[in-house]
């Protein structure tokens, strides 16, 4: 399989396996999709990592496979290809990217598609596709720009150039950088700090943020108040109020 999910301490691993750059051909694009879905709907993955390996997250689409596909295939695949992603985005958990390597084009994107960006010290990542003639199709244009803001990715989407670690994290682009050795465990190990807390409280979290940066703040701040209330009838806010109560903030354990 090009990607597999392999589950530890209540941390789903979606692990990328074409190897030797894991390029996001169609049928890795499918799979990331089927596993991010399945991932979605485990009860005993509360927290996601995303990861290529060591050497290299994902440099790419296959653009052998794409050279071979023409107007009319692409129209047929644009959106399959984008929903793979969105699939991802739309984890109703925590997400990390562990970034090695290098993650361009598509892998990129991908990246994009997670909660948090950790990423190796010589780590490279960029939006080349306009030295294809094309532009980013797997919600480049719309992600990079949300997180860096308009400029900054016009800067890398326009150019193609590839940015090291150090200035993706000044940008925005990435939120840690870490020895390459490190990346997969502290993504790890923030996942799975994140995966004992209040699952429900976490998928609100998530939900209120993300939809409040898609549409006007009258309408995210509904989607936050009617999550704020449907949370008083979890156990996991009667656990949290009890232990602070009694214990005193930050001791709650959550089931």
């Amino acid at each position: 399989m090009t990607v597999n999910l392999e589950v530890s301490e209540g941390v789903g691993t979606l692990r990328l396996d074409r190897p030797p750059m894991n390029a996001l051909d169609v049928a890795t694009q499918d799979r990331l999709r089927e596993l991010a879905e399945e991932a979605g709907r485990r009860d005993d993955v509360r927290a996601v990592v995303v990861y290529g390996g060591e050497k290299v997250f994902a440099a790419g689409a296959d653009i052998k496979e794409m050279q071979a596909m023409d107007h009319t295939a692409m129209v047929l695949r644009a959106r399959a290809l984008q929903d793979s992603f969105t699939a991802v985005a739309r984890i109703p958990k925590p997400v990390v990217a562990a970034v090695t390597g290098y993650a361009l084009g598509g892998g990129c994107e991908l990246a994009l598609c997670a909660d948090f960006r950790i990423a190796a010290d010589d780590a490279k990542l960029g939006q080349p596709e306009i030295l294809l003639g094309l532009i980013p199709g797997a919600g480049g244009t719309q992600r990079l720009a949300r997180l860096v803001g308009p400029s900054k990715a016009k800067d890398l989407i326009f150019t193609g150039r590839m940015v090291k670690a150090q200035e993706a994290l000044t940008i925005g682009l990435v939120d840690r950088v870490v020895p390459a050795d490190e990346v997969y465990a502290q993504a790890h190990a923030w996942a799975a700090k994140l995966a004992q807390g209040p699952a429900i409280a976490l998928r609100a979290a998530k939900e209120s943020i993300d939809t409040g940066l898609e549409t006007d703040i009258d309408t995210g701040l509904a989607v936050e108040r009617s999550w704020f209330a449907g949370l008083f009838a979890t156990a996991d806010r009667e656990t949290g109020m009890r232990s602070f109560v009694e214990e005193g903030p930050g001791k709650a354990k959550f089931l």
